[in-house]
């Protein structure tokens, strides 16, 4: 059977079927429509319901350019039974996105089985807006999939492939509605009356705009830190959501005091308040060589990570002997250490060169909290760019704003910790800007609060910790639930 005759006898199937209507139907877009396709029908035809099947995905398959993917995950829910005989009948993979998250078990928007940058293929029914399709594809983006493809047995010519397309997603349609209403004329299925009421009223309503709420809940579904700390390749990475998630902290303490004897007292007071202590090292006139042995004793009793404020920004070879030698030996007992970009890549090769091995991470600075810095737009976008290239070493970035970036927050394995916190908004003589721990965590995107001066300045430095831990962790819980 030629391709013309198998889609022409699919269109008869659907129409004998009454899985094609004609009258007046209000659809999900808000408009009335003389046409109606109802595909639910289909799970009841389990013979057409994989003619369907093999249809789409030999249209992907064959398709140019040619689109390659690792999953495929079926818009619900009438695609679901679709995305389910595509995967068995041709052993790929499948996610399910569920379509109201549930406030108990897991929780989860995606279920199933996957990894980090694989591609997932979404498979929809028909299209008008393509409102469905972006739905779908925001969860999934979200985990740190890539959706680049979406299959259809109907185009309902309506503006869904241009929607699409601006947000990145390619569409591949079996059928378009005005191929379908035009084989049911030349058959003798439909009036000529009908045919040109289909047809004025496609042409009336060649663009239909993506509803403004779809467009609010794209990229609002987030991922606990425990389900994210499962797509960190680096070790150190990995186990700084782990502590977050045990001591129920996303706090950070910037332990800037003038003294180690300070730093060190100032630690154990807190430690068991934060998930991370930051430290200044060049800042202590009594550093001694045992202060590293010192601090990580005080972080294994309190199960905290150090990150050394290093804020690398030479050429590779450099920031390899300033990571491992000089009078503080930072590999030694830093957890993790921050980098510019400023040199390019090349200095994360080196700050790798003698990390990884060692089981490190690495923040790199995408922005800053200062008045008037220079850490934005291009500069922000080639941090990400070098962070995805080293995902095995760098762990996430210094942020300020990552909601804010184009895209969001991106890649759910980078964790994102934002300084200049405190419990009013304002800043100092110096231009540091401060914001509360409930904007930073929830309106802002990022993941741990860095407060500095808020809690060593206090009367008492553990109880404004706890306090800051607090609501930090509740702004988190706030934003996940």
């Amino acid at each position: 059977m030629s391709s013309a005759s198998s889609m022409e006898s699919l269109i008869l199937q659907l129409h004998e079927i009454s899985a094609v209507k004609f009258g007046n139907f209000k659809l999900k877009s808000g408009i009335s429509s003389p046409v109606y396709i109802d595909l639910r029908l289909i799970v009841s035809y389990p013979s057409l319901l994989s003619q369907i099947s093999q249809t789409l995905i030999s249209a992907v398959s064959s398709a140019a350019p040619p689109t390659t993917f690792d999953l495929i995950c079926g818009v619900p829910y009438t695609a679901l039974p679709i995305a389910t005989v595509v995967s068995v009948n041709n052993n790929i993979p499948m996610l399910m996105r569920r379509k109201e998250i549930k406030s108990y078990g897991t929780g989860k928007a995606i279920e199933g089985v996957f990894q980090p940058n694989q591609t997932c293929l979404i498979i929809e029914d028909l299209v008008t807006s393509g409102a469905s399709v972006l739905e779908t594809a925001a969860p999934l983006r979200e985990i740190g999939l890539k959706v680049t493809d979406a299959v259809v047995l109907i185009d309902r010519e309506q503006g869904g492939r241009e929607n699409l397309a601006e947000n990145g997603i390619r569409l591949h349609a079996l059928l378009k509605l005005s191929e379908m209403v035009g084989v049911l004329r030349r058959l003798g299925k439909v009036e000529e009356d009908t045919e040109k009421m289909v047809l004025r009223f496609l042409e009336e309503n060649r663009k239909i705009s993506v509803p403004k709420v779809e467009r609010e809940r794209v990229g609002k579904v987030k991922l606990s830190y425990g389900e994210r700390a499962k797509l960190v390749k680096n070790e150190t990475g990995r186990r700084l959501f782990e502590v977050m998630v045990q001591k129920e902290s996303n706090l950070c303490l910037a332990a800037d005091v003038g003294t180690a004897a300070e730093l060190l007292d100032l630690a154990d007071k807190v430690g068991q308040e934060i998930c991370l202590l930051k430290t200044h090292v060049d800042i202590l006139p009594d550093f001694t060589p045992d202060f590293g042995s010192k601090l990580h004793a005080i972080a294994e009793k309190h199960n905290f990570l150090i990150f050394e404020d290093r804020k690398f920004a030479d050429i590779g070879n450099t920031v390899t002997m300033q990571y491992e030698g000089g009078i503080f030996r930072i590999l030694e007992w830093a957890d993790i250490v921050n980098a510019h970009i400023i040199s390019g890549p090349g200095i994360v090769d080196g700050l790798k060169l003698k990390g990884l091995p060692r089981g490190r991470g690495l923040l790199l600075l995408a922005e800053m909290s200062s008045a008037g810095n220079l850490a934005t737009g291009d500069y922000t976008a080639a941090a990400v760019k070098i962070a995805e290239d080293h995902s095995d070493f760098v762990i996430g970035f210094i942020s300020v704003n990552p909601a804010s970036w184009q895209g969001g927050q991106g890649n759910p394995a980078f964790i994102h910790a934002t300084p200049g916190v405190q419990m009013v908004t304002g800043g100092d003589a110096l231009g540091q800007q401060y914001n509360t721990p409930y904007a930073v965590i929830y309106d802002r995107g990022s993941d741990i609060i860095i407060v500095g001066r808020g809690i060593i300045k206090a009367a008492d430095p553990a109880q404004a910790a706890r306090e800051y831990r607090i609501q930090g962790w509740n702004a988190y819980l706030a934003k996940y639930t």
